[in-house]
């Protein structure tokens, strides 16, 4: 019973892991598919984000009028770290200053990694829908500042036809999912699975252009995407048993051998029998 157990923990590890790189991998499709119209407003579309993420998870945290688990100035830092890598006007053309994208890049890399690694601690340690609702909101008040500094003017360009709203609600949709899901599996598994699972984003891209399309792919990518998958069941397996070697020496009480008891009574019984017998011993031989 808990081996079927743990295979079904895993199995949903697993596939939480595959929703998040599903989730990514639409964001980005429906962003490019933006830019291709013409319209250049990434911060928009992070606004309209965690604008779905405050309207929904910020109500719950103030229905239980509860103080803050953890201090406001963390999760506003933790916002910050993760919208370092969103793309800015210098980011848009490397091209132009290759030097500053390649720093750019990397920075935005090195935040990825500690906000996965914050986020971790948080959905550990505290609450989970205390964090996606105050990254939600900070993540939206942050975006606003960027807008008026960065995106004002080509965001009064942006021609607001249905096929343009549908694009930004999908975006939003995705990144909704996405930062939704994100706690189960850091808190299930870990900020390492997350980020494997992420690789198989790019796999999930190809699938939704071929999808839209009609695209032909090179047999190399199922190779790939099949490459992947097994290295996540690989380190899964391992990564569960290994926790489980741990709860186990943790939790196992250590065994120790009781000593009998000796009674006391017992033991002053048996020296004044062994007395007596050698007073009677004594008096025959007298």
């Amino acid at each position: 019973m808990e081996i079927k157990r743990d295979v079904w923990s895993l199995l949903l590890v697993l596939l939480l892991g595959q929703l998040v790189a599903f989730a990514m991998a639409a964001s980005s499709f429906t962003s490019s598919v933006i830019a291709n119209l013409g319209v250049d407003a990434p911060l928009t579309q992070s606004f309209f984000a965690y604008l779905l993420l405050t309207t929904v998870y910020v109500p719950i945290v103030l229905r239980r009028r509860q103080k803050l688990q953890i201090a406001w100035y963390w999760y506003l830092g933790l916002a910050l770290v993760l919208l370092s890598d969103a793309e800015s006007p210098e980011e848009q053309d490397p091209g132009k200053m290759p030097l500053l994208g390649d720093v750019l890049v990397i920075a935005g890399t090195v935040g990825f990694a500690f906000s996965n690694v914050g986020e971790e601690y948080c959905v550990k340690k505290k609450d989970r829908v205390e964090v996606v609702a105050m990254l939600g909101l900070f993540g939206l008040l942050i975006s606003i500042v960027q807008i008026l500094i960065f995106e004002r003017k080509g965001l009064e360009a942006v021609t607001w036809s249905s096929t343009m709203i549908n694009l930004f609600a999908g975006f939003a949709v995705a990144i909704f999912i996405f930062y939704t899901v994100t706690p189960f599996v850091l808190k299930m598994s870990g900020s390492t699975l997350f980020n494997l699972s992420l690789l198989t984003s790019d796999m999930w891209a190809v699938a939704i252009r071929v999808l839209f399309y009609q695209q032909q792919i090179n047999w190399l990518y199922y190779l790939a995407f099949t490459v992947v998958a097994i290295g996540l069941i690989i380190y899964s397996l391992n990564d569960s048993s290994s926790d489980d070697e741990t709860a186990a020496s943790t939790e196992a009480p250590a065994q120790y051998q009781q000593l009998p008891i000796e009674d006391n009574s017992t033991r002053i019984g048996s020296n004044s029998g062994s007395q007596e017998r050698t007073h009677k011993e004594e008096v025959h031989i007298c």
